[in-house]
């Protein structure tokens, strides 16, 4: 594994003395690792680019794999052939041995100021949000059910919009049903549509929401609030991929990938008898969890500016532009219950207070101020307490320089380095 500022690359070759070696010439640390093969695959959103050798048997194999977490660079002897077939297996650049230092280094500065995942609509840096765009990634990819859990305000629905709109699928509809919103008296028409004449009042042909789905995606939003007769209903168009319309004898076939997300306990639902558990194995085929803000903090900056630049156009009579460090502070502090939709809440909210091109702490709700509480001061190990001393430092330091290491390792006062492993030490994701 090596690191390019705030790269971590991932290098499979059988042969990779020539490429450590302009590795190191261009300015690149390059630090062994003892992990397995297997160990290593098993953690690929820890990496931000890969060099695959395609002289090495199992190539295609590694770079199907690989393409889902990040951008994949093929390198080989002239081969017209295999670099052709490297591009259209989804490698993002070929480069030819014996490789050369101009070439390598001008793919790092490609790359250089890009995130490691683009996912329109998603906001963060933090690890545990990199494994929820690996998730999305290895989503898209399938046709398999996905279900999406979280606390409310997490952003499930921005997930599922995610997956669809990086599937093979992204042309067709996507179809949100909010579960809770649909009475059983209405369920069958709303879900299957109906004949003309099937009923009283029955005066056209409707479609129901699985047929407009057809060839798209169908988002169940908070599937854990369904009633029994729902999750029956649904069941067997999920089992079959048919249904028929009220007043018809025809069943209707149809081509739909399944979406459902909820903020329930759907396995404790199940022993309760309150979910059934086929339906839940059914859509349960790929699980991506959302974390909580609070246990993403470091995301928070980022999420601030997302808003700014979202909201900031709703007030005609100033430009505003940032957040003082003050305001940061009280919000890097608060715990957010309702997460991403709570701060975005707040920002909107300070937006449409402030007297300032800045946001200031004046500008935010009385009820997250009250939750801000005095630091205690810690006894114990003096180890420990150096610990924590240099834990808050760290923390101080990454905040202020929203993330960036190279700048937070300035204002500490040592080398990238030695703050890349005093993250690593303390398990403080940047």
């Amino acid at each position: 594994m090596v690191f390019l500022k705030s790269f971590s690359v991932l290098v499979i070759s059988d042969e990779p003395k020539n490429l450590y070696e302009i590795f190191d010439s261009i300015g690149i640390t390059l630090r062994k690792t003892n992990k397995t093969k297997a160990s290593i695959s098993s953690n690929f959103s820890a990496y931000d680019i890969a060099f695959i050798d395609i002289d090495a048997d199992g190539w295609e194999k590694r770079l199907l794999e690989l393409k889902q977490y990040m951008p994949v660079i093929t390198f080989g002897k002239p081969d017209i052939e295999k670099a052709v077939k490297s591009m259209k297996l989804g490698a993002t650049d070929f480069l030819t041995k014996p490789l050369k230092n101009e070439l390598v280094k001008e793919i790092f500065e490609n790359f250089k100021d890009k995130p490691k995942v683009e996912i329109e609509g998603l906001i963060g840096k933090s690890q545990v949000m990199e494994d929820v765009y690996s998730g999305i990634r290895k989503a898209a990819l399938t046709d398999s059910n996905v279900l999406i859990t979280g606390e409310s305000g997490t952003g499930k629905e921005l997930v599922a919009r995610a997956i669809h709109k990086l599937s093979d699928r992204k042309e067709n509809p996507f179809i949100v049903i909010n579960c809770s919103a649909i009475p059983d008296t209405l369920l069958e028409s709303e879900l299957f549509g109906f004949e003309k004449g099937a009923f009283t009042g029955a005066n056209y042909t409707k479609k129901g929401l699985f047929e407009w789905a057809d060839k798209g995606t169908l988002f169940f939003d908070e599937i854990g609030d369904v009633s029994p007769l729902f999750q029956t209903k649904i069941l067997r168009v999920i089992q079959e991929g048919e249904f028929i319309r009220i007043g018809s004898g025809r069943p209707i076939r149809v081509d739909v990938r399944f979406i459902a997300a909820t903020n329930k306990d759907l396995t404790k639902a199940c022993k309760e008898g309150g979910f059934r558990e086929d339906l839940f194995y059914r859509l349960n085929v790929i699980h991506i969890e959302i974390p909580p803000l609070r246990n993403r903090k470091e995301d928070i900056p980022s999420l601030v500016d997302f808003f700014i630049k979202k909201h900031s156009s709703k007030r005609k009579d100033i430009n505003i532009k940032a957040i003082t460090e003050e305001a940061l502070d009280a919000l890097m502090n608060y715990s957010f219950p309702g997460n991403v939709r709570e701060l975005e809440n707040i920002i909107e909210r300070a937006i449409a207070f402030t007297n300032s091109v800045e946001i200031t702490i004046k500008d935010l709700p009385s009820y997250l101020l009250k939750n801000q509480h005095p630091k205690k001061i810690l006894f114990g190990p003096l180890r420990e307490a150096v610990d924590n001393f240099e834990k808050e430092l760290i923390w101080s330091a990454l905040q202020k320089s929203r993330g960036n290491i190279s700048k937070a390792a300035a204002l500490l006062g040592i080398h990238r380095q030695q703050l890349q492993r005093k993250l690593k030490q303390f398990k403080i994701s940047p």
